[in-house]
């Protein structure tokens, strides 16, 4: 068996021509860049639809809260019922109600987020 110093002396790689090899060095390169510009482009593209999404909701939202407040439909008059006197409770308490669900809301949407950093 040869020794392995007399080996790797025997065994001489051909090295290709240096100009050649900077053209595809510099080949590769462009192409990782463009590969990296094409992922910040839609990286940016999503984050500009989020916050178009945030904004049209938050829009969209107010402007049925508004429209809510201001028309109401009328009540019609029931029976007194347990289920009723439910309903009337929480209307009277819908602010109540609706803040834990906003914040749980919120709390959902951070974290899908987070996880759609992990992703990229």
């Amino acid at each position: 068996m040869k020794d392995i110093e007399q080996i790797l002396r025997d065994n001489k790689p051909e090295l290709p021509d240096e100009g050649a090899f900077l053209i595809e060095t510099n080949a590769r390169l462009s192409q990782v860049e463009g590969i990296k510009s094409t992922v910040d482009h839609e990286y940016r593209r999503g984050r500009r639809a989020l916050i178009i999404a945030l904004v049209a909701g938050l829009v969209l939202g107010c402007a049925i809260a508004l429209l809510v407040t201001f028309y109401p439909l009328p009540t019609l008059e029931v029976d007194r019922t347990a289920f009723t006197n439910l309903i009337e409770t929480l209307r009277s308490y819908r602010q109540y109600i609706l803040i834990p669900i906003a914040a749980l809301a919120i709390a959902l949407s951070v974290v899908v987020m987070n996880k759609k950093q992990e992703a990229f």
